[in-house]
């Protein structure tokens, strides 16, 4: 039987948010039906990001100081998994809100830093995440191709016990795309 992908990306957000939990804190709720979908795109969007910063070792601290336009490199990134971790609820009429993902991600991916600085990367984010969104070059295409492909590897194989790979083999990948962004960000 076909799970809905709604289900599915409700899971993996259950079973992420599991992994991150100390052991003194509360284990998650279980009722995947006490689950938002949009939510699950949002956590998932922010937590993907954070584990491909740590794969590709860059340093949001240090780049905060030294390179400031990185963060917003990190919201575009945020931005796009989110769209890829969104595109099959439409198969189920659920429509993604970009206007409030983009400020949860920022408040998620950069926790802590003024209100000026979040509008600045997330206003820049959105211009990055568009100017990837529209671009016509092979190598743009090919990056939102791999990207999207990635998103979807992910939910399956965290969800499917049938799927040959598991989540945490197809996370280092994540950081792989994540690297190509910073270094296509760092040459303009």
């Amino acid at each position: 039987m076909e799970i809905q992908y709604s289900k599915r990306i409700k899971l993996m957000h259950a079973l992420c948010l599991a992994e991150t939990l100390r052991d003194d804190e509360a284990k998650p709720i279980i009722d995947l039906n006490d689950y938002d979908a949009l939510a699950s795109a949002d956590y998932l969007s922010c937590y993907v990001t954070f584990k491909a910063i740590q794969a590709s070792e860059r340093s949001p601290m240090a780049e905060r100081t030294e390179n400031f336009d990185m963060l917003s490199v990190y919201q575009a990134y945020a931005l796009l998994t989110y769209a890829f971790f969104t595109t099959p609820l439409a198969q189920e009429d659920i429509t993604p809100n970009f206007q409030t993902a983009q400020i949860t991600i920022a408040k998620t991916l950069f926790a802590g830093l003024p209100d000026a600085e979040l509008i600045e990367i997330i206003e820049s984010g959105l211009n990055k995440f568009q100017l990837i969104a529209d671009a016509e070059a092979e190598h743009w295409s090919e990056f939102r191709e791999n990207l999207d492909k990635l998103t979807v590897a992910f939910v399956v194989a965290g969800t499917d016990d049938e799927s040959p790979h598991n989540k945490e083999e197809v996370l280092p990948y994540f950081g792989q795309l994540l690297s190509q962004l910073c270094e296509a960000f760092e040459n303009v």
